[in-house]
């Protein structure tokens, strides 16, 4: 067998032994079984590894060569891409899996975030998928063993006037109704959650309370690329970098595999998770997708002491958004609203910094002698309606993981778990059935902000 590397102590399935159809389900197929030394942390690998000197420690996914053929192919080797291809060898037991990377594990939009967890969404096919999500997040560091550093801080959607109560208090009813902890805070309750907006400095807007989830908070976005690159590798699953997609080979009515800078790859089912590249996926394959790529950004100061110990987010009247966090380091993390036109330069406007800046200085007025560390833009594919894909396109063995807004990175083990389901199986979990493709033309939209049919919410 071509893998290298450690294998999990407990039996596990090999790679497939048999070709079968790419309609049937790959959990259907006759597998080998192995065993080997198990990989995970510990204070014993510490231990041994001190003993063994310089060469214990091997490379987590580097170094695979890449296969003619594999069973699934998965491009894009971000949050979701990876998720997807360890739910598949871990849950399905399908080991002849490669996840494809044009650049380097880590290196988009899971690294370009403000690592913000949360559930508190309106819609009922949202907070249940969400809420899958932040319970996944809450013991994902001991299933991947990896400490992807969940912090469950609290999330705190501010009221700055009284317009702001009713739609407060229907997210939080809509919530509580579903089994989702949300907790309204008035002033004097708020105050005692963040003692830093106690009026002790005159702000724009007075703050009026809020709507707390004490579960949401924040991860480690480069740790959650790592574990799960990691977690799949240890399952068998080749992770190649450097290796872009160029094409989509055909023969039957069905897909055969990927065109890379590599060479052809034969592939029985093919599942792109790419991100903010997603609208150029569907040109690939001739169906165009309802999604735009806009540009979102956010920025981080200086280093201070620790000052704020939870997550703020308003939308300000005339300036758009902006959310609040500090950083495990001490940095101010901020960030709001899209840039406003499609892009895919990953350089923000300047004119966005200074709204979401101001915005952030509106709501903590202790931080506006702060210096702008670093700023920076991931590539987002915003739908039409707000909400994921997740289903086949154009083709049966074809299946795409895309469209994910401002949600992306707090969806990625749900997305992960419920892609692979459908990958596997052929048939679509139940949390996802709402995020088809084919909604956008029978009209069943799933409007979290109630925006309308733009793609842009400004």
């Amino acid at each position: 067998m071509r893998r290298h590397g450690r294998v999990p102590a407990r039996a596990v399935y090999a790679r497939a032994c048999d070709e079968s159809p790419p309609n049937e389900p790959l959990t259907a197929r006759r597998r080998c079984r192995v065993s080997g030394p198990d990989p995970r942390y510990s204070a014993w690998s510490l231990l041994r590894a001190r003993i063994a000197g310089d060469g214990y420690w091997r490379p987590l996914w580097s170094g695979r060569v890449l296969a003619d053929a594999y069973d699934v192919v998965v491009v894009g080797a971000g949050g979701h891409g990876l998720a997807t291809a360890y739910h598949l060898a871990r849950d399905h037991g399908v080991r002849r899996v490669a996840v494809l990377e044009k650049r380097l594990v880590g290196y988009g939009n899971v690294g370009r975030n403000t690592t913000i967890v949360r559930s508190n969404y309106l819609l009922p096919e949202n907070h249940y998928f969400y809420e899958d999500s932040l319970r996944r997040w809450q013991s994902l560091s001991r299933d991947l063993n990896y400490n992807v550093m969940y912090s469950p801080r609290g999330v705190v959607d501010l009221a700055l006037s009284d317009d702001d109560w009713p739609a407060l208090a229907r997210r939080g009813n809509a919530m509580r109704l579903a089994g989702i902890d949300a907790e309204l805070l008035d002033r004097a309750g708020l105050e005692r959650f963040v003692p830093e907006l106690a009026p002790r400095r005159a702000r724009r807007f007075p703050v009026l309370g809020g709507l707390l989830q004490r579960r949401g908070g924040t991860v480690r976005h480069d740790a959650v690329a790592w574990g799960y690159a990691r977690a799949a590798s240890a399952f068998g699953v080749d992770i190649i970098e450097d290796c872009e997609v160029t094409g989509v080979a055909t023969a039957a009515g069905i897909a055969s595999g990927v065109e890379t800078t590599r060479g052809f790859v034969r592939a029985g089912r093919i599942v792109f998770a790419t991100a903010g590249h997603s609208g150029l996926i569907g040109t690939m394959l001739g169906t165009p997708l309802p999604i735009e790529t806009h540009l979102l950004q956010a920025m981080v100061t200086e280093p201070i002491k620790p000052l704020l110990h939870t997550v703020l987010v308003h939308v300000f009247p005339g300036h758009g958004e902006a959310y609040v966090c500090q950083s495990d380091r001490g940095g101010i993390v901020m960030g709001g609203h899209l840039d406003g036109f499609p892009s895919y330069t990953r350089e923000g406007r300047w004119d966005r910094l200074e709204e979401v800046v101001q915005g952030a200085v509106d709501l903590l007025p202790q931080i506006a002698g702060l210096r702008i560390l670093r700023q920076w833009a991931g590539t987002n594919d915003m739908t039409m309606d707000g909400s994921p894909i997740i289903d086949r396109l154009r083709y049966d063995n074809v299946f795409i993981n895309a469209g994910w807004c401002y949600g992306g990175f707090k969806a990625i083990p749900a997305s992960g778990s419920a892609c692979a389901t459908l990958v596997a199986t052929g048939t679509a979990p139940d949390l996802i059935r709402a995020y088809r493709l084919s909604r956008f033309a029978t009209g069943h939209l799933l409007d979290e902000r109630g925006g309308g049919p733009f793609p842009v919410r400004l």
